[in-house]
């Protein structure tokens, strides 16, 4: 399998394809792909999904993939390493790099929100222009598409819902996953009661409610969700355990790292040297 490099820390290419000029490519780096006009199916990893005009779609590290051309089909591929993203001072997104791994590519297009389909339409256009019309500050005004791109892709990675939550869920179960999601860090604010009381639900019924929606329970969703981000924050950042424990609300290193082990079978420490080490 042949591995792609990028060597600088980012770059926006224009391609418009009748045919995949290359299968099963190993990527180092990730890649927003904007599909400006075409249909297909995008390879990745063993899994297969559509693509058409109008989706964003993100590939990662080590991803490998192709496209399977159906139509001619035309790109916009924005391609960043993790330099780059660790690199820019993004005012109010804590280590973006780990939502940019939430990518979930059994769901093909990442938007989730419509209102950001118009956006992403605007800047790619926008990308467009300044590759095909050299002028001052082009660089400058190039990055700033990007990194509007990746806060768009980054914003809608970052609403993690339940897999099995049903299309057709009513608009206040969206609202109490967002209010764990935004209240994740604050234990008393999350507990069953607590939320019960917001919504205007019993106790009894909250549970059921959720069950129903999601296909899960709520303590089993906020345990994922609260997991997941910790294994981010062991991943990609330089928190020491104590200061994990703190931003999530445990008592201490060792409440967390219980907690922790029971879900994962091993120790935050073995768990990011491992990963480290791979």
């Amino acid at each position: 399998m042949r591995k792609e490099m990028l060597y600088q820390n980012y770059e926006v290419i224009y391609q418009k394809v009748d045919e995949c000029p290359v299968k099963d490519l190993q990527l180092t780096f990730f890649q927003l792909v904007s599909v400006i006009s075409g249909s297909g199916a995008l390879h990745i990893n063993g899994n297969q999904m559509p693509y058409q005009a109008g989706n964003l779609m993100l590939l990662t590290p080590a991803d490998a993939h192709f496209f399977e051309i159906s139509t001619t089909s035309e790109f916009l591929l924005v391609k960043f390493n993790s330099n780059y993203v660790n690199d820019y001072q993004w005012q109010s997104i804590d280590h973006i790099e780990c939502l940019l791994h939430y990518s979930s590519h059994l769901s093909g297009c990442i938007l989730k929100c419509r209102a950001d389909e118009f956006l992403v339409k605007g800047i790619t256009a926008s990308l467009l222009h300044c590759l095909n019309h050299k002028d001052m500050y082009q660089e400058d005004l190039s990055r700033h598409y990007m990194n509007a791109l990746i806060v768009i892709a980054a914003r809608n990675l970052a609403k993690m819902r339940p897999p099995g939550l049903h299309k057709s869920s009513d608009k206040r179960i969206i609202e109490i996953i967002n209010y764990i999601q935004l209240n994740i860090c604050f234990p008393q604010k999350i507990k069953a009661p607590v939320i019960a009381t917001r919504f205007g639900l019993s106790d009894t019924y909250l549970g059921s409610y959720f069950k129903h929606q999601c296909g899960e329970t709520l303590q089993q969703f906020i345990t994922n969700y609260k997991i997941r981000l910790i294994e981010f924050r062991l991943k990609f950042s330089d928190k020491r355990v104590h200061e994990i424990a703190d931003e999530f609300g445990f008592s201490d290193e060792s409440h967390l790292n219980k907690f922790f082990k029971k879900q994962k079978e091993v120790s935050l420490t073995v768990y990011r040297m491992q990963y480290r080490m791979d």
